[in-house]
């Protein structure tokens, strides 16, 4: 009997445990639990002085709530019936998650692109937070609640079907797989129908990719006559307009550039090394990650028109592992490594002393022709292909754990599995609207700070 007949007949296997159909329960919260006080609670471990940008962030609209409360639903998702199947899971896979960026080769390819609640995990956390932000996406740009049962339908079962292919390929084809946008994905080949293939490569090939240059030409000024980072608060602040005593610090900053240029291969070290520091700015970017520490860093190689950027970005506990006592920032690059077809060739990670005491951080290049699709933007077809799309590098994410037989024949052909998630999704996605709404209360209320970003 062959390794892979084994796999999935113990994934079949576990139907009997935890049925398939068990996966559409949403555990009630215990009882007098407040989600605002949660999220409250969770703040605490972060800089003050976002807290209120965080919160307003997270005010504007359900799926800005669900992206920054991740905490939220990791606590319903380990209260909730488990398949026990694990992998390295993304712990943060909603529909925001995922983008276009250049691999090494310089290919443009559409993958996962955050991991900082990565973690081992069943496989269906990750797909029920997708899902589950996909239904909210729809909500949130008026579709119907037919129209958003029918794009989380196609979603699982584009991930059942994917996941079931993965199975039959071979360890060497699953790792070098990828979804890549400059050729159409010629690389699914029988994964969608031809029709299918032209609408994702028109949605997602279509997207415009900005150059590196384009990037930095917002992200640099050169008044001074010397290339420096933009000043553009609150995404983007120059260190000596941060007023005491803020956590910020050049020295943090540049005692990680030294420390994690250890963890690079060699070669990406020596390269490394033929650019000098030029700039350190404070960096607060996305939702769920406002009230990190994080930083732009900018370099120059053989001139002042050759010039690099870094992302040097704080690490915490996973909140699907929150007991984990690992190195954060070691977590999230080993976690990448593993999900990703093509990583970042300077994701490394350090620990450094900070004002806050000691802390993890992670880097990662800055931009390097980034592009992500305008969800909030998407008609319900478009928002569709878009779940097709996510749920196809998602299933080979997981597939790269090397779990993906018993996974496969835990799903077998799909019917209860779909079914129960799309009940899943519909459910949280009510919860999500009334949990946004008390936080929306909650601010007006004053028992949350909230802080308007310029422009807003």
């Amino acid at each position: 009997m062959s390794v892979l007949h084994i796999a999935r007949e113990a994934g079949r296997a576990r139907r009997q445990e935890v049925p398939r159909s068990a996966l559409a329960t949403l555990t009630p919260r215990p009882e007098g639990a407040d989600p605002v006080v949660r999220l409250r609670d969770d703040a605490t471990e972060r800089i003050p002085e976002l807290t209120a940008l965080r919160f307003a962030r997270m005010r504007e609209s359900p799926l800005a709530f669900l992206r920054g409360a991740a905490v939220l639903m990791a606590d319903d998702l380990a209260s909730a019936p488990s398949s026990g199947l694990r992998v390295q899971a993304a712990g943060d896979a909603h529909v925001k998650n995922f983008g276009i960026f250049a691999s090494p080769e310089r290919r443009l390819v559409f993958d996962v692109n955050d991991f900082d609640e990565t973690a081992p995990a069943p496989f269906e956390f990750d797909v029920k937070r997708l899902v589950t932000s996909l239904a909210v996406a729809a909500h949130d740009n008026g579709a119907s609640d037919d129209a958003g049962e029918a794009m989380v339908r196609h979603t699982v079962r584009e991930y059942v079907r994917a996941m079931d292919r993965f199975a039959g390929w071979g360890r060497l084809e699953v790792w070098y797989a990828a979804l890549d946008v400059a050729d159409a994905f010629g690389e699914l080949g029988g994964f969608f129908t031809d029709a299918t293939r032209r609408d994702i490569a028109d949605l997602i090939g279509g997207v415009s990719v900005e150059s590196t240059h384009q990037r930095y030409a917002d992200l640099v000024e050169t008044a001074t006559g010397e290339p420096l980072l933009r000043s553009d608060p609150p995404r983007v602040s120059r260190l000596d307009d941060l007023l005491p005593p803020s956590p910020w610090r050049r020295e943090t900053a540049e005692a990680v550039l030294q420390g994690y240029r250890t963890t690079l291969v060699s070669d990406r070290r020596a390269l490394l090394d033929q650019f000098v520091l030029l700039d350190v700015a404070a960096l607060v970017v996305g939702v769920g990650s406002v009230g990190t520490e994080g930083y732009a860093v900018l370099l120059a190689g053989r001139d002042e028109n050759d010039l690099f950027a870094l992302q040097i970005k704080e690490a915490r506990r996973s909140v699907l592992a929150p007991a984990d006592e690992s190195d954060p920032g070691a977590r999230v690059v080993a976690g990448q490594r593993l999900m990703q077809a093509t990583p970042d060739a300077f994701l490394g990670w350090h620990r450094a002393s900070t004002p806050r005491g000691p802390r993890s951080f992670y880097v990662r290049q800055l931009y390097d022709r980034q592009a992500s699709v305008d969800v909030e933007r998407l008609d319900p077809a478009q928002l569709s292909i878009y779940g097709r799309a996510c749920a196809w590098v998602l299933a080979r994410a997981h597939a790269r754990s090397g779990n993906a037989a018993a996974i496969a024949g835990y799903l077998g052909h799909g019917g209860p599995f779909i079914d129960a998630l799309v009940a899943y999704a519909t459910a949280y996605r009510d919860r999500t609207v009334t949990d946004h709404a008390a936080l929306v209360a909650a601010a007006a209320a004053g028992r949350v700070p909230v802080l308007a970003e310029p422009g807003a």
